[in-house]
């Protein structure tokens, strides 16, 4: 098992409505369109990530839990690695539900997007929180076929 901790500030403009993604940013600004961001002036993008846990998502048996915290509020999302990612933004970390795969994408196959997640963990990033999301890669390969037993 490898992990890693990204810290990023929360924003007034955070909605996190967005259907299909979230997202974590090292941009330190926000606009409305931006309705997948969960954090902005984050600690690491997805170019600085460790190289052991970059390689460890590069599997397409790679399971990653993904817990997000801010002010006394949890979440827990789930998601797949793929050897399809290339893992070469130096601004964002995005969690897809789809198979969608691009220089921004940590993982796919997410069981949740950015209105997915737990409503007081996105009203205390919106009053300017500290969102602590750790990043864990795991393999169990005889459930990666069947990913529906985990979520």
């Amino acid at each position: 098992m490898l992990s890693t901790v990204v810290i990023a500030s929360g924003h007034p403009l955070i909605r996190a409505t967005h259907r299909t993604t979230f997202e974590i940013t090292t941009e330190p600004f926000l606009t409305p369109r931006g309705d997948c961001i969960v954090g902005v002036s984050a600690s690491r993008a997805l170019r600085s990530l460790p190289t052991e846990l970059r390689n460890a998502v590069r599997r397409d048996d790679a399971l990653i839990v993904i817990e997000l915290r801010s002010d006394g509020f949890r979440d827990v999302v789930l998601c797949r690695g793929s050897k399809r990612l290339t893992l070469l933004s130096d601004r964002k970390i995005v969690v897809r539900r789809s198979r969608y795969v691009d220089d921004s994408t940590l993982c796919i196959e997410s069981n949740k997007a950015a209105r997915d997640l737990d409503r007081g963990l996105i009203s205390a990033l919106r009053s300017g929180g500290t969102l602590i999301a750790k990043i864990i890669v795991v393999w169990v390969p005889q459930l990666a076929a069947t990913p529906e037993v985990l979520w």
